[in-house]
């Protein structure tokens, strides 16, 4: 028999206070889109509180069941939404999660992730050059595209830059590395993440940029929110849908069904409902309707958090139930993230629905009259 292997755990040491204010209620079980894909209690909310007690402790071994466990959470946050004790799970789940892997308790599919990011510094691996026809130049506005957008859903990428264009906007993109953000929800090493991100933030001031526009959601909340933990970042960030809710925009009819996915770095991280729906709005002769669960309540599409890469068949199946209830009330399902967009897609390869899924950047862009 195998030699339990007990860890440290210091960082969840730090937020064993956070842990034991958790009454084990299960409110989180009514939202939680890995519960609802497995029904199994340690995939909750409650249950990875106990297992990065049970690590902080050295009264849990870190074994294959409950790395697993800890990692099957997308950091969607809504179990905070719905928390009685307002318990910061997510902080709890990345704290345990950067335990295991400084003791070398490392899913392969995010040991895989780790050196491609360090090799490459882009999570897919990706070594050729992606040409966007656009020059890296000093301009008062700079386009990061991220890595998704970039490697996986160029075409979202390439819509922003056509709807910049049509705008007359002066901007410029960004010789950018990866954003930090699938390495720091996978806890790799905090010395990673923070060189890209000095790396990001160096390459942003070189070119003058005074705003940074980002159709990624990740990647916005990583400069908002985790950024300034470790740089200074002396330049303005927003997602597009708040520049495109300011702008007069001139849009064709276009007489459908649509509805709007809110991602999760998006809504519940950055509380940013308003603006693509304003957007939505301008589009004459659209019919917008809202899913059942929306903005504070919008379900995960379940790729977030290293659950993709880990865990695809799972992140499959969440994702294709929030396509489903969207097919039941509109033609065209618009999301603000290229990776929520790419998931959303995955999913429909098992229900097989007919509705389009897009990026709001690509239905505007294609609507826009110049």
């Amino acid at each position: 028999m195998p030699r339990k292997k007990y860890i440290k755990a210091e960082r969840a040491k730090k937020l064993e206070k956070e842990m034991l204010t958790c009454t084990f209620c299960g409110f989180c079980k009514s939202v939680c889109p890995y519960f609802e894909d497995n029904q199994w209690d340690p995939s909750v909310a409650r249950g990875k509180v106990i297992l990065a007690y049970g690590l902080a402790r050295q009264e849990i071994p870190a074994d294959d069941s409950v790395v697993q466990r800890l990692y099957q959470c997308t950091t969607c946050k809504d179990c905070e939404r719905r928390c009685p004790s307002n318990i910061r799970v997510v902080d709890i789940v990345e704290a345990a999660r950067a335990d295991l892997v400084e003791a070398g308790c490392v899913l392969p599919a995010h040991k895989k992730v780790i050196e491609n990011v360090k090799k490459t510094k882009n999570p897919y691996g990706e070594t050729a050059a992606v040409d966007f026809g656009v020059p890296i130049k000093k301009a008062e506005v700079g386009y990061f595209i991220g890595c998704t957008a970039r490697y996986r859903q160029p075409e979202i990428a390439r819509h922003t830059i056509s709807l910049l264009k049509k705008l007359n906007v002066d901007f410029t993109l960004v010789d950018e590395v990866c954003c930090g953000s699938t390495l720091q929800r996978i806890g790799a090493k905090e010395k990673d993440y923070v060189r890209l991100m000095k790396a990001n933030v160096d390459a942003v001031k070189k070119l003058g940029v005074k705003k940074l526009l980002f159709t990624c959601a990740g990647c916005l909340r990583m400069f908002k929110e985790q950024y300034p933990k470790y740089v200074e970042v002396p330049f303005e960030t927003e997602h597009l849908v708040q520049f495109l809710a300011r702008q007069n925009l001139k849009l064709k009819p276009f007489p459908k069904r649509i509805t709007y996915h809110d991602p999760c770095h998006l809504g519940r991280h950055l509380k940013i409902y308003d603006e693509p729906r304003k957007v939505i709005s301008m589009i004459p002769e659209a019919k917008f309707v809202e899913l059942a669960e929306n903005r504070e309540t919008a379900r995960c599409c379940g790729g977030g958090g290293g659950v993709r890469s880990a865990d695809p068949q799972a992140a499959q199946r969440i994702a294709s139930r929030r396509v489903k209830s969207a097919s039941e009330i509109a033609d065209i399902m618009v999301s603000s993230c290229p990776f929520c967009v790419s998931n959303l897609r995955f999913g429909n390869e098992i229900v097989k629905v007919d509705i389009e899924i897009k990026d709001i950047a690509e239905l505007v862009d294609d609507l826009l009259v110049t």
